[in-house]
Formats: C-alpha cells, structure tokens, sequence
C-alpha cells in the first residue's frame, strides 16, 4: 500500500518549475505552468497591487510558491487516500462473497422452483442448466471471449442458442459484421449485398443469418428488452417464466424462470408405450417418453422370410444377419450371401441371344429383358450427317463428306473427310495469350502456354503474395498457418491465415485455491483476473504461536490471521491463567522511523512489526469489602486491596434525623456499639438547623439546631384575617393551630356589622360572622301600583316571600281611559286630514290630465277650505298635556 501510494504521489507531483494545481473534471489534478509570470511591477500573493522594492517582490514569489506547493500537497494526499480507498472497498468486496452465497441459493432455488416442485422434476436434470446459472453469480465465470473481459450485471449481452455462450452486445454486433464483410469482400461490387452471407458464433461456429445479427438487448427468454437490474434475480433475466420449447420440441414448454444456458429436459408425465407397441401404455417423463420393454421385436425383416430378433427397438429393423445361398440377377451363378441383400451381379457377360438373331448381348449380369439389337433400324455415318437403313449385320459406310467436328481446342473444325474414330490433334499455329494474360506467343493450337511470371496478388488473407506461375487471377486460399498470438496472450492462432479477427482461445484454465482442492474453470486469458475460488478445507499449515494447534479457518493465500485462542500462560505473582487471547504475534507501531526533512518529502506510512507481548495483568475476579462495609464487589486479581465504593458513607448521625455524606470513608466499629448503621468517629457532625416536619398551619421553623424528639410549641404571632376580610388580627401560632372549627372562628371574628349585601340589596344587620349571611331582612321598602299613582310601606322580607302587589283602583282605571279617548281622537283626525289632502292632490292631478292652457291664461286655482282642527291643533297640543298632569298629581296627592 506505500508503494502504491508512492507510486500516485510521484506520478502526480512530477512538474517541471513552478505549478500550480487547477481542479479538472477527471479525479486527478491538471498542472499548468505559471513559469512565465515574472515580470516588473507583478501583482502581489493576496492582491494588493505591485509591490516595489527586490525584497518585497521576492518575498511575495515565495508566498506564491508555498501556497502553490501546499495545493499540490493536497491534491497528491487526495489521490492517494481514494487509492487506500478504492483498495479496501475490493477487499470487502471479496469479504462480502460469503454473505452472498445465502443470497445466490435463495435466487436458485426460486429460478428452478417450478421444475422442482409443482411437476416433481428430477434434480439431477438441473446440474447443466445450474451450472450456468452459478456461472452468472460467480465474479470472473461469465466472460466474453471476444474481448477477454468479464461479463457484469449491468451491461448489454447476446446469448448463443448453439453454446448459449454469452458475449458483450457491442462485441457479438462487431464480430458479426466484420465476419459478413470478410465473407463478401471478394465478391464483385454487382454480387455485393444481394446474397444473405451467414456468420457464426465465435465459440460453436454455428452460423447465423445476416438477418439474426443482434440489434437490441434481450433477456434470455426474449421476451423484455432492456430487462431491468434486480439483485434478487439472475443477471441479464426478466424473472418471468421461461416458456421456450424444449429440444427436441415435444409440444411443451419450459417451466422455469428466465435462465441462462439450455432448458433441462421436459418434465411433463405422458402415456405411452414402447417402441414395437407390445407393452401396455405407462405414464413416463416426456424427455425419456420413448423405451424399451426389452421383449424380442418379432417384426419381420426386409428379406421377407426371416423376424428381428432383436430386443424392442428404435428405429427401422437393422439388415437380416443370417445367411443364405443365393443365385445372382441373372441366374447364373449362386453364392452364400447375407440374407440382408438378396440381390447380386455376378462377373459374366449376359450373353443371351438377341431378337435379330445375329448378335447376343454384351450387358453384364442384368435384370429384366436384353432388349433390341442397338444396330438395328436407321443408323448415322460417323460424322452424323447421312442416315442409313441396314440390317444389323452391315456397318455404315462413311459419306465422303467433310468431318467438320470441333476439335478438342473448340476453336477449330476437322477438316478431313468423314471417318471413323476420334479426330485428330489441331495443328494450326494461332497467337495464344498466356494464362495470366500478360503475354502473348504463336504456337500450335493444342498446346498450353503458360508464361513464367509469378502472380503478385494478395491472396484470401491480405498478407501474403499468390507467387503462382502464370495465375489466371483465381490465387487459391493460403494454406500457412495464421500465427497471431490470441487474445488470451498465451496460444497462437492454429488456423490457417486468414482475414480479420481470430477466433477466440477454446483452452480452457483451472484457477486453483492455495492447497489445490478447490477450482474453477476458466478461459484461457482470465486467469490473471481472476479471483482464486472460495476453498471450503480447512488450512492445514502448523500454527505460528505456542498453541500446539491453530484454530480453524477455511484456505487462504497469505499469511493467517491472527491467533485469537486464549492465551492459557501461567501467571507467575497470582497462578492463575491468562485469559486473553493469544499475544504472541501482535503488531506494534514502530517508532523512531526516519522523520520528512522537508515539506516536500512526503510523510510514509506507519510501519508495523510483529513481536511477543507479555501477558496482560490477572482480571480474575476476588470478593473485597469496600471502607464503608457497604459491599462485597469482586476486583481484578492485581488492583485487590482496601478500596472506595464511591457511594455516601449514610450512617445514622446523633442527631438521629440526618446521615452522613461523606464518600465511603474508613468506619473504626465501637466494640460497645451493636447498631452497625450508628456513626463512626470518623463520620461527619451534624450543623443543620431543625427541619422537622411543623402542625399543620405554622409556618414558622424551629428555634432549635438540630435535635432529637419533638420540637417546643411556636409562640411567634401570626396574622390572619377577619370573617368579612376588612380588619387583621394577631393570634398565637399555637392557639390557632390547635384550636377547633368553633374556636378558630371566635378568633377571627372582628365583632363589627357584617359589610356583606344581601341579595335583596340591604346590608347585613349581623355580627362579623363565617359562612353566607342570613336572610331575614327586615327593612320598610316603598311598593307602588302600576300607574305609580298608589303607594305603600312594607318589610322587605315579607315582599320576598308573599310576593305582594298594589293594583289600580277605578280612579286609576277612569284616567286611563280618558287618556285613550284623548288619543283615538287624534289619530282619528289625523286620518282625515291626510284624507282630504290626498283628495286635493287626485283633484290637481286630474286637471293638469284635462289639457294643456296657454301661457298667457292663469291657471285655476283651487281653494281648499282649512277645518278648526288644522287651523289651531299647534295651540292644542300644550294645552291637552298640561291639563292631563295637572289631573294626575290631583289624583295622587288626593289618595295620599
């Protein structure tokens, strides 16, 4: 980890002069040079505009170099520490694989649920298919062998349905279109794109369309594209259930969900029977629906005399096995043959006389009839210009024509008269090109002419020359090796040389755990990257400490961890064991290293050494009394001894009202003393005054300090107020605290009138007095009638409780109906008034209605005669309403 942070710090502080450091979008830090900033009258470090003077300009340099340094500083200090960082997030990464492991079984056992237990299929169908799925949780398993690089969750990938092999989806694109563009290169720009070039896997070789070139990104069942990343399903899967057809297709479809690699065989139950149909129908697995009864087949052989003997079996009968004299097509000979092919030919002519009687045939060993003599009816010259008709034992004469068959150049005709046989050579001289075309010669027409050039072309591969004489322009494939090294960086092509991309490396590499037993399989190319597997041995190496053995932990490369077994050492100042886990090992720090001469030397990190500790000190626990005699609490073996409980001391102090608190303290027990909760000479004395608890309603402290027994009555005077609240009283403390309901009343009692109101509204005529006040008011109260014109004096209380009234009398009755008189009179005049005064209106209304006078001409006017009533009621009025008082005080004073 220090080299490797060496290694970021130098690589980033390597500057030439001064930099300075500018944050960029990447995680690392851009230098820029600022080497030519020095010029006269510069701006100063913090701004504060030219600095003049030598002093002043190379003290602010210096300012801006340190403060550029500690950038730098910080920067590099960055990227090492996310350097640390991203190292320890792998290791927990590989920490974490063990708590994964659950979470992968649980992901399996849901994928093959439905095979498992809704149609009870066989487990050990599953281990192919499994083993693929496992591949998919496993870190560096699932790898694209064009690229040679892992295959995670989150990228797009295509699965081969031959392999079912997986690769990147920009890869497989990739490699199909270079594969289709090598295959049709050589084709005329005519022929180009108009023939459906295959491409094929780069493991299996299974060819492809050009229309099956992956454009999108599917789950393995193809039914979600751009399926979505779940941790609780198999990567690159939709978690839907399979449903593709089984090979063979059988009519059924695949039970479980999405899943990598091929679908386990169909578990369905179906009725059927054997393979020669003697046996009875019985239900079976549809993947294994076809057997055998293993009963003799009995079904008769192509030879039609013999049965299959053979036990029930699939397929066509095989050939009779037995064998047979058997005479051949023509009958001629016979011989012991297989009873699988009767028929045979035999060496020997035919031999049998023809229809014309002259010639016999010349067929070897035939079937059937000779047939006609073939030189019989009309017949051709050799130079099939003349027919002849003969009979079969005359040759054609020749016609005497010319041959003119085209030799054997195809350019030029026979020239001699008709014959029998082949015709001859051409002989004509002509000027002949060459194969390759480059050159040309006069030479007979029946011989070659191949010139001694060497073809320069390229052939197939595009790297190595035809070098064929005279090549005609078709160089045949290069047949030398390819050679190329592979990706994997370990194997050459073995291939002839071709074109454009090898295939990938089929070897295969085992990654083997530290002892060897556990290993995962890889291509070749991937065992540099990848992690060694999870060993589930034990570790078999001897312990490191004075355990005589180590304690139990599965194989690992490096060192092993440390020993946490307790220690067991005998402690030599108590006997007893140690118990702390094993020291022998333990990593200290170590001090007094070489110290940064510089801001510029970066601070290296701590280095740790493995040495022997000795053994910590006893813990054992050992019962001790604490000063106080408190408790009995057990202490390490090597702190035993008098001790503080830390709690208060809470002895009983002489004053018998107050405990001691002081810390736990040494108690010197009194021989004469049989109270253990007494105090001590050494326990605190009591200075607090009394505070024990007063009667109820003193509110005065005891006199006395502290003291045993009852306090002394209180003496003190306290004021209180009286019953009505007005006048305040002095009483002694102890008068009044042991004084009943009735003495506590007579002492506050003031011995003035009650100021209390009683409802009525008279004032209290009782002694200042507890409680409501008594109503029994016996006041005169003044009670008139309605019309107030009667009145009369009576006590109060007797209005309260008979609710006496005063009615009128018949004077008052007869005044009250004067007045109403009075008032029905007014009202009734006042409506005749606005009678008449409505009337006038109607009358003035109507006569403007009549017609329009002219302007020079008066109007008539209407006189309306005014009535007494309307002429003096402003006189009336007053006067009415002097004489109406006038007989009301009469009227009361008289009763009076």
């Amino acid at each position: 980890m220090e080299a490797s942070w060496r290694r970021v710090a130098s690589g980033r502080g390597r500057a030439r002069g001064r930099a300075t450091a500018a944050p960029s979008s990447g995680n690392g830090v851009h230098l820029r040079g600022v080497g030519g900033g020095r010029e006269k009258g510069s701006v100063g470090a913090a701004g504060l505009g030219p600095i003049p003077g030598g002093a002043a300009t190379s003290a602010a340099a210096e300012l801006m170099s340190q403060k550029k340094f500690e950038e730098i500083k910080k920067a590099n200090q960055a990227a090492a520490k996310k350097l640390v960082e991203e190292h320890f997030n792998s290791s927990s990464e590989e920490e974490g694989d063990e708590d994964f492991e659950g979470k992968r079984g649980k992901i399996v056992a849901n994928t093959f649920i439905t095979y498992t237990t809704q149609t009870d299929g066989d487990v050990r169908e599953l281990e192919r298919t499994k083993q693929y799925v496992n591949e998919a949780f496993q870190a560096g398993a699932m790898t694209c062998l064009i690229c040679i690089a892992s295959v995670k969750r989150n990228q797009a990938v295509w699965s081969c349905s031959g392999c079912f092999c997986i690769f990147h989806m920009p890869c497989i694109q990739k490699w199909a279109k270079d594969s289709q563009f090598l295959v049709s290169s050589p084709l005329t720009d005519d022929d180009f794109g108009k023939r459906d070039y295959p491409w094929p896997c780069p493991k299996c070789r299974f060819e492809y369309k050009r229309s099956d070139t992956p454009s999108r990104y599917y789950c393995y069942c193809g039914k979600v594209e751009d399926p979505p990343l779940d941790p609780w399903l198999v990567p690159h899967s939709c978690g839907q259930v399979c449903e593709r057809d089984f090979k063979p297709p059988c009519g059924h479809k695949c039970l479980l969900l999405c899943h990598p690699g091929p679908c386990p065989p169909c578990p369905k139950m179906v009725t059927t029977t054997c393979y020669c149909k003697k046996a009875k129908p019985i239900p079976r697995r549809c993947s294994a629906k076809e057997w055998s009864c293993h009963l003799p087949c009995g079904r008769k052989l192509l030879c039609g005399q013999h049965k299959c003997e053979n036990p029930c079996h699939a397929g066509s009968c095989p050939p009779c096995p037995r064998v047979s004299r058997q005479k051949c097509v023509c009958g001629k000979q016979v011989a012991e043959r297989s009873c699988a092919s009767p028929l045979w030919h035999c060496d020997q002519v035919c031999g049998k006389t023809l229809p014309c009687g002259n010639h016999t045939c010349e067929q070897v060993c035939h079937v059937g009839a000779c047939g006609e003599c073939p030189r019989s009816g009309k017949r051709f010259c050799p130079c099939q210009k003349s027919k002849f008709s003969l009979p079969c034992t005359e040759d054609v004469p020749t016609c005497g024509d010319s041959c003119d068959k085209v030799l054997e150049c195809g350019i030029h005709r026979c020239s001699q008269r008709c014959h029998r046989g082949p015709c001859e050579t051409c002989r004509q001289e002509v000027e002949k090109h060459c194969r390759c075309g480059k050159h040309t010669k006069r030479m007979p027409c029946h011989k070659p002419y191949l010139c001694e050039t060497k073809c320069v072309k390229m052939r197939d591969c595009q790297k190595h020359q035809c070098r064929r004489k005279c090549c005609p322009g078709n160089c045949p494939p290069c047949d030398q090796n390819c050679g190329r090294t592979l990706g994997c960086r370990n194997h050459k092509c073995p291939s002839v040389c071709h074109r454009g991309s090898c295939y990938p490396c089929p070897e295969t590499v085992d990654v083997k755990c530290n002892c060897g037993n556990t290993k995962v399989t890889v291509p070749c190319g991937r065992e540099r990257t990848t992690r060694p597997p999870k060993c589930k041995e034990q570790c078999s190496r001897p312990p490191t400490c004075h355990h005589t053995s180590q304690e139990k932990h599965r194989c690992h490369f490096g060192s092993c961890p440390p020993c946490h077994q307790p220690c067991r050492k005998v402690l030599e100042k108590c006997g007893h064991l140690c118990p702390a886990p094993c020291h022998d090992q333990a990593l200290i720090k170590q001090t007094g290293r070489h110290q940064p001469s510089g801001p510029w030397e970066q601070p290296s990190e701590p280095a740790f050494i493995q040495t022997a500790l000795p053994c910590p000190p006893c813990q054992v626990p050992i019962p001790m009394e604490c000063l106080g005699k408190h408790e009995v609490s057990p202490l390490p073996c090597h702190t035993v001894g008098p001790y503080s409980c830390r709690r208060v001391c809470g002895r009983t102090l002489d004053c018998q009202n107050h405990t001691c608190m002081k810390e736990c303290h040494k108690v010197t027990e009194i021989d004469s003393c049989t109270d253990k909760n007494k105090a001590a000479p050494e326990c605190l004395q009591c200075e607090e005054g009394c505070s024990k608890s007063r009667p109820p309603g003193c509110p005065h402290p005891c006199v006395l300090p502290c003291h045993p027994g009852e306090c002394p009555p209180c003496v003190q005077m306290l004021r209180v107020k009286c019953h009505c609240k007005i006048t305040s009283l002095y009483v002694e403390c102890r008068k009044i605290t042991t004084a009943d309901v009735n003495e506590k009343n007579l002492l506050s009692c003031c011995k003035n009138q009650c100021p209390k109101e009683l409802p009525c509204g008279h004032r209290c005529k009782e002694m200042c007095h507890p409680g409501e006040c008594p109503f029994n008011c016996n006041q005169k109260v003044k009670l008139r009638c309605p019309c107030k014109r009667i009145k009369k004096e009576l006590q109060c209380n007797k209005i309260r409780e008979n609710q006496i009234s005063i009615e009128c009398d018949i004077t008052c009755k007869e005044m009250k109906r004067k007045a109403s008189e009075i008032k029905e009179a007014e009202a009734k005049a006042a409506l005749e008034e606005e009678k008449r005064r409505q009337q006038a209106e109607l009358e003035a209304f109507e006569n403007r209605l009549k017609g329009r006078r002219k302007k020079n001409r008066k109007r008539d006017e209407v006189a309306v005669e005014l009535t007494l009533w309307q002429k003096y009621k402003y006189y009336l009025f007053p006067v009415c309403a002097v004489v109406v008082l006038v007989f009301a005080w009469y009227i009361a004073h008289g009763v009076d």
